[in-house]
C-alpha cells in the first residue's frame, strides 16, 4: 500500500521529480493554483496528477508523495497563522538538514533548501514573507512533523476520496508558539516592496 499502489504512468512523472526543486517547479508551473470554486476540496496526489490542479493542502500531499517514491519519508508540517490561512509544507532532510516543498498563491511561502538545522529553524526562514492582506505578519505556530504512514490505512496518495482525515488531524495536535504574546502586539507591518513580491504572480 502507498507507493506501490501508483499506475506505471503516474510513477513515471513521480520518479523524474527525484530532486526536490525540481518537484517544487513542476508545483508552480504545472498546476494551476486551486481557488475552490465549487467547495472545499482535499485531492489526494493521484487526483492532483490527474487534474493538474492544487492548493497548499494538496500541493503539499503530491510534494509528500513524490518525495515518498524518492526515497524520502512522506511528512508534512502544519504552519498555523492568525488573522490569515494556514499554511501545510512537505518536510524532507538531506544529510541531516531540513528543507520543504510547498504550493502557496504567495511566492515566498513555497520552495526551502535543506540547509536548515531544526524545524524551528526552517519554520522561522517563513516570518517575514507570511503575511496576510492587510500587511500584517501572520505565522504564529507550528506543528511537530507528521508521518503521513500513519494514514497508509485510507490510502492518502491514490484515494479518489477527499483524504479530510489528514488536515482534521492536522488542526487537532499541538502546535509550538513562535513568539511571546507580546511581541506578537508589537510587530511591524510588511513593506510595500515585499509585500508586492510576495504576492507576485498570484491567482486572484
Amino acid at each position: 500500500m502507498g507507493v506501490s499502489d501508483f499506475s506505471s504512468a503516474e510513477l513515471r512523472i513521480l520518479r523524474g521529480l527525484r530532486r526536490p526543486d525540481k518537484l517544487q517547479r513542476f508545483l508552480d508551473e504545472e498546476t494551476a493554483y486551486n481557488k475552490e470554486p465549487d467547495g472545499p476540496t482535499c485531492r489526494s496526489p493521484r487526483r492532483v496528477l490527474r487534474d493538474m490542479t492544487a492548493h497548499c493542502m494538496e500541493g503539499a500531499l503530491l510534494g509528500a508523495a513524490a518525495l515518498a517514491v524518492n526515497g524520502h519519508e512522506p511528512m508534512l508540517l502544519d504552519l498555523e497563522a492568525e488573522r490569515d490561512d494556514d499554511h501545510v509544507l512537505a518536510i524532507f532532510r538531506v544529510g541531516g538538514l531540513w528543507g520543504s516543498i510547498a504550493k502557496s498563491n504567495y511566492s515566498g511561502l513555497r520552495f526551502r533548501e535543506p540547509v536548515y538545522r531544526t524545524i524551528r529553524e526552517l519554520v522561522m526562514s517563513y516570518f517575514e514573507q507570511y503575511f496576510n492582506l492587510k500587511g500584517e505578519k501572520s505565522l504564529r505556530a507550528y506543528s511537530r512533523p507528521v508521518r503521513l504512514a500513519r494514514f497508509d490505512h485510507i490510502q492518502w496518495m491514490t484515494t479518489e476520496e477527499d483524504p479530510w482525515a489528514i488536515p482534521e488531524y492536522l488542526c487537532t495536535i499541538a502546535h509550538t508558539r513562535i513568539l511571546p504574546a507580546e511581541r506578537e502586539r508589537g510587530l511591524s507591518r510588511v513593506d510595500k516592496r515585499l509585500f508586492a513580491a510576495g504576492c507576485y504572480g498570484a491567482v486572484k
